[in-house]
């Protein structure tokens, strides 16, 4: 049960709010179509409902508001616009990457790709798919956690009228195994046609919340439907008369043989064909163009009793499927009432079907697959099924869920890669020119770091993939239905954190290696002496680089964009070492000798006196201008997150 409640956008400066105290409901097991024109206020009420929106009102996903829901991806299945990923990411990447993030296996992605009918573009990249493509991403990509709620957001935008029908009987499948489906357009036949209730919104206020057929009924015009072998004739005539009594009569033709007239009766159009001789097939009473409803979709039988549900909904090897009428057939499917395609007519060896939980019951049936007759199971009444069934997918938890969504956020795209790629070739060119000049002491040659450059190019790569952490979640929005949240969600924040870190120092392992190569090729000899020399400079190193990584995520939470991040990380030898270089200038009044000492007595377990020597390094480190800027400037950037991510409502 979707129960929406005083939704309210923020109002607009000297104009009313796109929103207003729009109040219904989607029930389970019915599908829901918000009806307006555009304009009206149905993305932003969508907007609203998923808390990416600010304003006012609440709505409650069976029972509770979406920011507690512990797993809001694997209760609400989102499609907003156009398929929120990465251009150069592939399909399969793509959806991978968001079964790691709701929690399932990725051989779910597989498996929904073929049920949508894209499994033959998994290699694709998104930014080269067709509008209908793309809305066939989109909707694998909502129904991949297998949700008790959908919201999508004119999902047949783009879809030929075959699709469309094929989509809205896959809709109807969802909502045959008790979920609640709402779903926006701005056709009222596709509503009446597609939906079983219609809630109608004009200037973000509800107008009517109707049963489909009252919808039809109330709102939408009648037609008398008309085939006939002569249609441009008959047209004439109805025209001619028309005119002649002085009666509004619209007259359409939709194909060569079948008129659609708006304005007259059957009656009035069988008497003047047959005044005039024309030849008729069929005369009908239609109510609003909208033509034969979608058929419900019939799901796969597993055995006797009425508990079979979605829990249960497979089919065994060998066992037959039934395949729903035309619409949940798949777009290109013939049509069941051709006599040679017709499933009672033609027989095929069966095959062995895998479990297909949820939507895989309402795809297209695989070719070889013998379809069966009888009734279909009866279905649950709406009131039955305010309980939501357990889902058949295979849930994968545990902490480490965000560090698999994260990994393959981050090398689903070539970015890493090219940023590794240019940071080795400029370290390498900048070593040897520091090189050559012989003025630069040796570590700054190693880790091609000129004293005129801000950073050296390790440490700037380093940031920018920290910067492209939360600016790519917010740049793609992927976690559609988590994206109010995400500041919010320690354990993305955490997961985020170690593997820049880790890229962070590969990239300055990488780049110091290759300087040393540059190094050795072109004059014979590499600035490196004995290991125990190079132990503070490389934890220096390291501490530099975590640092500007750290800086990059923590900056482009804050900011939600990729250039404010990287803005930060230049921010810091620019601005704040200056000023840390100011304030620690001169002789300090007090004494540090002996820190290392106090502070290990200060530990509840004794460490070894050559510890002392790490210790001091370390607090070295620190203290230096570039070292003390960075960790100023990191506890201000986790101030800032946590004032703005964190004040509100603290999820993992």
């Amino acid at each position: 049960m979707l129960q929406a409640i005083g939704l309210t956008s923020t109002p607009r400066r000297d104009l009313p709010p796109l929103v207003d105290d729009l109040t219904f409901e989607a029930r389970p097991g019915c599908v829901t179509a918000l009806l307006g024109e555009p304009g009206s206020g149905k993305t932003t009420a969508l907007r609203l409902m998923l808390e990416l929106e600010p304003g006012r009102g609440i709505t409650y996903f069976r029972g509770r508001p979406l920011h507690r829901i512990p797993h809001p991806g694997r209760e609400v299945g989102v499609l907003l616009g156009d398929v929120p990923g990465h251009p150069s990411r592939t399909v399969r990447g793509q959806l991978r990457m968001l079964c790691a993030a709701v929690g399932v296996p990725a051989s779910r992605a597989d498996t929904m790709m073929e049920v949508v009918g894209i499994a033959g573009l998994r290699d694709q990249r998104l930014g080269s798919l067709s509008a209908g493509m793309d809305r066939r991403v989109g909707l694998a990509a909502a129904l991949l956690a297998d949700p008790c709620t959908l919201l999508l957001d004119e999902p047949a935008a783009g879809l030929q009228p075959r699709e469309r029908a094929w989509l809205h009987g896959l809709l109807r499948g969802h909502a045959s195994l008790g979920g609640a489906v709402l779903f926006t357009t701005a056709d009222a036949k596709e509503a009446a046609r597609s939906a079983d209730r219609v809630v109608s919104i004009a200037s973000g206020r509800l107008v009517a919340d109707q049963e489909a057929a009252d919808f039809a009924r109330t709102r939408l015009r009648p037609r008398v439907a008309v085939r006939t072998p002569h249609a441009a004739r008959l047209a004439d005539v109805l025209g001619r008369e028309a005119r002649a009594a002085h009666r509004p009569v619209e007259i359409v033709e939709e194909s060569g043989s079948r008129l659609s007239v708006y304005g007259s009766n059957c009656a009035e159009i069988g008497e003047a064909a047959f005044r005039h001789g024309v030849l008729v097939h069929q005369l009908a009473d239609e109510t609003g163009d909208a033509g034969a409803p979608v058929p419900p979709v019939p799901q796969a039988r597993t055995g006797a009793g009425p508990t079979a549900g979605r829990a249960d909904a497979r089919v065994e090897a060998g066992a037959p499927v039934r395949a729903g009428a035309g619409a949940a057939a798949g777009p290109d499917a013939p049509h069941p009432s051709d006599p040679r395609t017709d499933p009672r007519t033609t027989s095929a060896p069966g095959a062995a079907l895998r479990a297909v939980p949820v939507a895989e019951a309402v795809s297209w049936p695989a070719a070889g697959v013998e379809a069966e007759d009888g009734p279909a199971p009866a279905a649950r009444p709406a009131h039955a099924r305010s309980e939501a069934p357990v889902s058949a997918v295979r849930r994968v938890g545990g902490p480490l869920r965000p560090l698999r969504y994260e990994l393959r956020r981050v090398f689903g795209t070539a970015t890493p890669f090219l940023t590794a790629a240019l940071v080795v070739a400029v370290s390498a060119l900048t070593a040897l020119v520091l090189a050559r000049s012989g003025q630069a002491p040796r570590d700054r040659v190693l880790a091609a770091w000129p004293e005129l450059v801000p950073l050296p190019p390790a440490a700037l790569g380093a940031g920018l993939l920290g910067a492209l952490a939360f600016g790519e979640e917010y740049r793609y929005p992927a976690l559609a239905a988590d994206r109010g949240t995400v500041p919010r969600r320690l354990g993305l924040l955490t997961a985020k954190l170690g593997v820049c870190a880790a890229l962070a120092l590969l990239l300055g392992a990488l780049a110091g290696a290759a300087d040393a190569a540059a190094l050795h090729l072109v004059f014979g000899r590499a600035p490196l002496g004995s290991w125990r020399e190079w132990v503070v400079p490389a934890a220096s190193w390291a501490g530099l680089l975590v640092g500007c990584a750290w800086a990059g995520v923590l900056a482009s939470a804050v900011f939600r964009s990729a250039s404010a991040g990287m803005a930060a990380v230049l921010a810091v030898p620019v601005m704040v070492v200056p000023l840390v270089r100011k304030a620690l200038e001169g002789p300090s009044a007090y004494p540090v000798h002996g820190f290392a000492s106090r502070l290990r007595g200060l530990a509840s377990a004794p460490w070894p006196a050559e510890t002392d020597r790490y210790v001091l390094g370390a607090f070295r480190v620190m203290v230096q201008p570039v070292g003390a800027g960075l960790v100023l400037s990191l506890m201000v950037l986790l101030c800032a997150y946590g004032f703005t991510g964190l004040r509100g409502r603290v999820r993992w």
